[in-house]
């Protein structure tokens, strides 16, 4: 039963959403979640029950000291609201746990019976894989929606993927048929350094939600934690060999690829966000907050040193690709168009660490060869949820 007691009537309410698990590389999906929570004070106001949802022996509680008594979490997926304001205020409701174990569609029928309560207008589903990108070029991220006339209004890409699914594509098939528009955005995060935390993926992700709903996103510490993790693997990667010639193919072929998105169209829209950024433009959601907290992979953090063992699990995106592996974990089709994403015009100069716009897939480079650098052995960085699949649907 839904209990909305003490919820306001909300403002043109988006539910934002991110599961810890197969569906989210380098933490990227579900940071940006959490990122939201915490610069915009998000209050939660419901909690799914875990017994029904999560295997305790895949997901386990944790144990800690509160007061000097001790205290259990369970895992669980929690419902918070946050009010966007400015002169034309907007409510997020923010949806952050685990990918479910089990009873999937249940699951997906009770987050669909809090929007229809709190008249959601659109579910936004944030998503993170591996591929073959190089952590040198801007984070690629792709928008794909299963409604055709969404995808035309919104500019996005119509799903065609086929195959095994998390989630993320579950509850965007359960929200289809249930008459709720839904999107997901989906980052791709190199596969060789997948290992979380990725703020630079989660600055894309999050880049991209402020164009997909109209709302200032304050950053915080985030691009300069970015910067950080690029500078970080830029030094890594100089220390070996056979990874720095990886990595520049890898680059070659992205700048060969990226070639014809060079449109007039793509430069108006960077302009446009450069504008916006610079003269404090408040948009939908106000003014960004000055300041913020830092995020985890920050300036100071050390980052593992590359190791020469491979994963079939970190490099199933190149071999799904090249029509390999049909259980290797989705990958979202990639969006034509679907809006230039790096922040042109960057004081710092940060050009190079922010997000562009998704372009087609390229052929594989040869990932059986590559070096992988990943330590993490799923596509999320985590192992306990890897195995969680569903029916096979759209991703």
């Amino acid at each position: 039963m839904i209990e909305l007691a003490g919820v306001p009537e909300l403002i043109d309410p988006v539910m934002v959403a991110a599961f810890e698990g197969w569906n989210d590389a380098g933490d990227a999906a579900s940071t940006a979640v959490a990122h939201l929570d915490r610069e915009w004070k998000g209050e939660v106001f419901a909690a799914l029950d875990a017994e029904d949802y999560y295997d305790f022996q895949v997901n386990r509680p944790t144990v800690f000291m509160e007061n000097g008594a001790r205290k259990v979490t369970w895992p669980t997926t929690r419902l918070s609201v946050v009010r966007i304001s400015g002169e034309n205020p907007r409510d997020l409701v923010l949806v952050r746990g685990i990918e479910p174990s089990m009873r999937w569609r249940s699951f997906c029928n009770e987050l669909l019976g809090f929007a229809h309560e709190l008249g959601v207008e659109l579910v936004v589903i944030l998503g993170a894989l591996l591929g073959d990108t190089p952590h040198t070029r801007p984070v690629p991220v792709s928008g794909v929606t299963s409604d055709a006339a969404l995808a035309r209004t919104m500019d996005l890409e119509e799903t065609r993927y086929e195959g095994p699914t998390g989630i993320v594509g579950i509850l965007q098939e359960a929200c289809t048929h249930a008459g709720v528009p839904a999107v997901s955005l989906w980052a791709a995060v190199p596969h060789y350094v997948s290992q979380p935390p990725n703020p630079k993926a989660t600055l894309a992700l999050l880049n991209r939600l402020e164009d997909l709903i109209g709302v200032r996103i304050p950053l915080g510490e985030l691009s300069e934690d970015a910067r950080a993790w690029q500078l970080g693997v830029d030094q890594l990667a100089s220390e070996d060999s056979e990874v720095a010639e990886y990595v520049q193919s890898l680059e070659e072929a992205r700048d060969t690829a990226e070639l014809p998105e060079a449109s007039g169209e793509a430069i108006a829209r960077e302009f446009e966000r450069y504008l916006r950024r610079r003269d404090g433009e408040p948009g939908r959601g106000g003014q960004a907050a000055a300041g913020g907290r830092a995020t985890e992979g920050g300036p100071g953090r050390t980052w593992p040193k590359p190791s020469r063992g491979t994963h079939d699990q970190d490099r199933v995106a190149g071999d799904r690709e090249a029509g390999g592996d049909p259980e290797a974990p989705p990958a979202p089709e990639a969006a034509e168009d679907a809006g230039a994403e790096d922040r042109a015009g960057k004081a710092e100069g940060s050009e190079a660490l922010e997000n562009t716009e998704p372009t087609e897939p390229t052929e594989p480079t040869g990932k059986t060869d590559s070096p992988d650098t990943s330590g993490s052995p799923g596509q999320g960085g985590r192992d306990d949820s890897a195995d969680n699949g569903g029916d096979p649907s759209e991703d």
